[in-house]
């Protein structure tokens, strides 16, 4: 076979495959509510829209610098001192889609057989870059009895000779759970004993109901050896704009710079212009986070009640992790739920070994579908 052994290895993303599935349902004339999609269900706000538009009739529809245009970085830097408490200047900024930007920074860092640690359950994304990187992904162990923050003493078991690189995603997909000062202080002083690079996954920071999101760039210094990584996909409805950043101490832009050059070159110019706006637009943002917690509050009294599930209430995103208590795969039962009641829930076994037998279910979606897809789960929990 011609296909590289690392693309042989690949898996395909399971909450895109659930997607598809339902897609292919839909066409078929099913009926189909998905609980799967990892995207809010608004519309990117007029504004923003404008003032891509804009920025294109005023011919900015070709390459920009590989670390994108000066205003935005200087926009993004300044948010991130402002709300962040994160000392940060243009030159800490490379735009990027934030999605490639771990994917960069991983290239940027991991040899062959380094080893990489990440949050298990956590993002699908993760193990796949890890891999396509030549490294070794590592599950650290969220803890469920402690709102899914991370396991320290696992994490301190799991550090060795060969880690290059943890990844923290705070707040959490599939989790919905908020890493405290506490755990980042903890996280900081392994970080510093074993020279760590950290990977710090923000794109959620925007959609937080209880809690408060720090950054673990706040603290001086850990900021030497952060990557922070955010965009703008979550929090203004702009998933198809891919665009987003990371910032990183001065030392290392340019070594990541050198892979940003050589793969998406630089983002693109009207997605850009796009973010700078979104950067003034907050009203917008509180609007939508008020609309996820009242649906948060619905699913997790729906779920509290159904017989079998046990679950935690997040403090963040759009998601619920449940637990159930048959002894089922996951990834049969999301198949199964699909097959009998046309109904896409993302099986949990996707996002790592702790991530069996639970199930990720997203409200990014209407009142209304997420009363028929509920009912439809527990009709279907009580014929198992």
């Amino acid at each position: 076979m011609l296909i590289s052994k690392r693309v042989q290895g690949m898996y395909p993303s399971q909450t895109l495959a659930l997607v598809e599935m339902a897609a292919k349902f839909k066409e078929m004339g099913y009926n189909i509510v998905s609980l799967a999609v990892g995207e809010p269900d608004f519309v990117t706000p007029p504004n923003i829209i404008e003032a891509a538009c804009r920025a294109m009739y005023d011919g900015k529809t070709h390459y920009t610098p590989p670390t994108g245009i000066k205003e935005l970085r200087i926009a993004i830097a300044e948010k991130y001192r402002k709300e962040n408490n994160v000392d940060a200047d243009a030159d800490n900024v490379i735009v990027t889609p934030a999605k490639l930007a771990i994917f960069n920074t991983l290239s940027a860092f991991v040899d062959p057989g380094d080893e990489v640690l990440i949050p298990d359950p956590g993002w699908v994304s993760y193990q796949e870059m890890v891999h396509f990187a030549r490294g070794k992904p590592v599950g650290v162990k969220l803890d469920e009895d402690k709102d899914w923050r991370i396991n320290i003493e696992d994490l301190i078991a799991k550090v060795n000779y060969k880690t290059k690189v943890l990844i923290i995603n705070s707040p959490a997909n599939p989790t919905g759970g908020i890493l405290t000062e506490e755990d980042l202080k903890a996280i900081r002083d392994i970080v510093q004993d074993f020279d760590l690079i950290l990977i710090s996954d923000e794109i959620y920071e925007k959609i937080i109901f209880e809690g408060e999101h720090i950054s673990p760039a706040v603290f001086e210094d850990l900021r030497m050896n952060t990557v922070v990584v955010n965009g703008f996909s979550k929090g203004w409805a702009m998933t198809g704009w891919r665009i987003g950043y990371l910032i990183a101490p001065h030392r290392y832009i340019p070594e990541l710079e050198k892979v940003q050059q050589h793969t998406i070159s630089c983002a693109p110019s009207m997605a850009q212009y796009a973010a700078l706006e979104a950067l003034k637009t907050r009203e917008y943002v509180e609007e939508m986070v008020a609309e996820f917690k009242k649906r948060r509050d619905y699913v997790y009294e729906r779920l509290s009640s159904m017989e079998g599930i046990e679950v935690k209430k997040p403090h963040a995103t759009f998601y619920v992790f449940p637990r159930y208590n048959f002894d089922i795969p996951s990834k049969k039962l999301a198949e199964d739920l699909m097959v009998k009641e046309k109904v896409a829930i993302t099986p949990g076994f996707a996002f790592g070994k702790n991530g069996e037998y639970h199930l990720r279910i997203s409200f990014a979606t209407s009142m209304e579908n997420l009363k028929e897809g509920l009912d439809r789960l527990e009709r279907f929990l009580s014929t198992l």
